[in-house]
């Protein structure tokens, strides 16, 4: 199958991003019911929506000054393939990335031999040198 490490990439960082959640739904549980030991049910719920506004706040932060600290060496050098291309353009566009996928996800449910073509395109290795 042409997309097979595509498909099971995102399945990963499905599973990946499903644990996550569950992992931090039940921190937040945690936090509430040790909360609740020591203060009132109303205060423990306002300081663990708190704390983790803050956890969300840093990391937005973090990803922030990350992101403009990359920007300047990402400018110089020019991606190679139709896939990096794509990833470039949505990494610096992110609402275009969105609209885009949604587009193609439209497309390729009406007709899913084109997403086998799409997926073949961008699975493709360049070719710098042909074979005889």
């Amino acid at each position: 199958m042409i997309g097979r490490g595509l498909i099971n990439r995102a399945v990963a960082t499905f599973v990946a991003a499903g644990a996550a959640f569950v992992a931090m739904v039940a921190l937040g549980a945690t936090v509430y019911y040790l909360l609740l030991l020591v203060v009132p049910p109303v205060i423990a719920a306002a300081l663990t929506a708190l704390l983790f506004a803050l956890i969300a706040a840093i990391v937005a932060l973090v990803f922030v000054r990350r992101a403009r600290g990359d920007d300047e060496d990402e400018e110089d050098e020019e991606p190679e393939g139709l896939g990096a291309r794509a990833l470039h353009l949505f990494q610096q566009r992110p609402i275009l990335g969105a609209a885009a996928a949604l587009a193609g996800g439209f497309i390729f449910l009406r007709n899913p031999a084109l997403a086998t073509m799409v997926a073949a395109a961008f699975t493709e290795k360049s070719r710098g040198r042909r074979r005889r």
